[in-house]
């Protein structure tokens, strides 16, 4: 379920499991005083409905095995959501009722100035400089960009292979992320397990810590 880092002109996608450490440590600038976030959250799966959620082992795919590392730092992100949904980590040398496969990346949203009709705005300009700063206009730089992010859940039983739970949700912001806002996300997506609901909707849970 890892996604491969991609980087065009207007969308560079990075996977945040290649890069789980260094989104830790970012500061969720302008968020002070916010402790909840809202994600569009998609459903799917037949799980049984006399079933009850049991143990879990993550289970990753080769490329997530090469970033042992960061994908421990992602599984870290993904348990809170687990737990609240019912699920256990399996004992050490037991094995699993249940394996999960998780993943999750943003993408970055770069604008262009004529996507702006205004271009420079006084109260806040996304662009730095005027239409008329030179010859070439060479004096714009990007200020605020946008960005997507997206978590998706996995969960396969263990014995038999069968797909039985599929959860995605995702977020836009004017930052990448970090561990608390994909925390949340996480926890949007298996909020409700485990009643499907296969087209978005909003569902909120709060920011940790």
């Amino acid at each position: 379920m890892q996604a491969v880092s991609r980087t065009s002109t207007s969308n560079r996608r990075r996977v945040l499991g290649a890069t789980a450490a260094a989104l830790a440590a970012v500061t969720l600038a302008g968020c002070a005083g916010w402790n909840m976030l809202t994600s569009q959250v998609t459903t799917f799966g037949t799980w049984p409905a006399e079933r009850q959620p049991g143990s879990f082992a993550f289970d990753r795919l080769p490329s997530q095995q090469a970033h042992a590392k960061d994908q421990d730092a992602v599984e870290q992100m993904a348990l809170p959501g687990l737990t609240a949904a019912g699920f256990v980590p399996a004992a050490p040398g037991t094995q699993a009722d249940v394996l999960v496969q998780i993943g999750a990346r943003f993408d970055r949203q770069d604008r262009s100035p004529w996507d702006d009709p205004l271009w420079v705005r006084p109260w806040g300009p996304r662009w730095v400089g005027t239409p008329w700063a030179g010859p070439f206009w060479r004096d714009y730089a990007l200020r605020n960009p946008g960005y997507s992010r997206e978590v998706a859940v996995l969960i396969r039983d263990r014995s038999s292979g069968e797909a039985l739970y599929e959860a995605r949700a995702s977020s836009d912001g004017t930052t990448q992320g970090g561990t608390a806002i994909f925390t949340a996300m996480f926890s949007a997506a298996l909020k409700g397990f485990p009643a499907v609901q296969s087209e978005p909707h909003d569902v909120t849970a709060g920011l940790p810590g």
